[in-house]
C-alpha cells in the first residue's frame, strides 16, 4: 500500500490489520527498505499491532460476558487469564 491509499487502522477488521501487519513485518525483515520508509513502516506496524491487541481484548471481554451468569459465576468455561 502506498501512503495515499492506506486504510485507516481504526477502520480495519482484525483480519485486515493482521494481514497488513504480516506484510509490514515481511518488508522490514528483508532489510531492503530505505531508512525513512522503514520508520514509516515501523510506525504503521506499531499502530496495527495495537489495533489487533485491542480487538482481541474486546473479543475476550465478550466471551467472558457470554460465559458468566447474572451473578458473575462461570457457566462452563475457564476465564481468560490475560497471558
Amino acid at each position: 500500500m502506498s501512503d495515499g491509499d492506506e486504510k485507516p487502522v481504526d477502520k480495519m477488521s482484525f483480519e485486515e490489520a493482521m494481514q497488513e501487519l504480516e506484510q509490514v513485518v515481511g518488508r522490514l525483515e528483508t532489510g531492503q527498505v530505505p531508512l525513512e520508509d522503514s520508520i514509516k513502516l515501523y510506525e504503521r506496524g506499531n499502530a496495527l499491532k495495537a489495533h489487533c491487541e485491542a480487538k482481541l481484548k474486546q473479543a475476550e471481554e465478550k466471551v467472558a460476558q457470554i460465559t458468566t451468569d447474572a451473578e458473575g459465576n462461570a457457566t462452563g468455561t475457564t476465564p481468560v487469564d490475560g497471558s
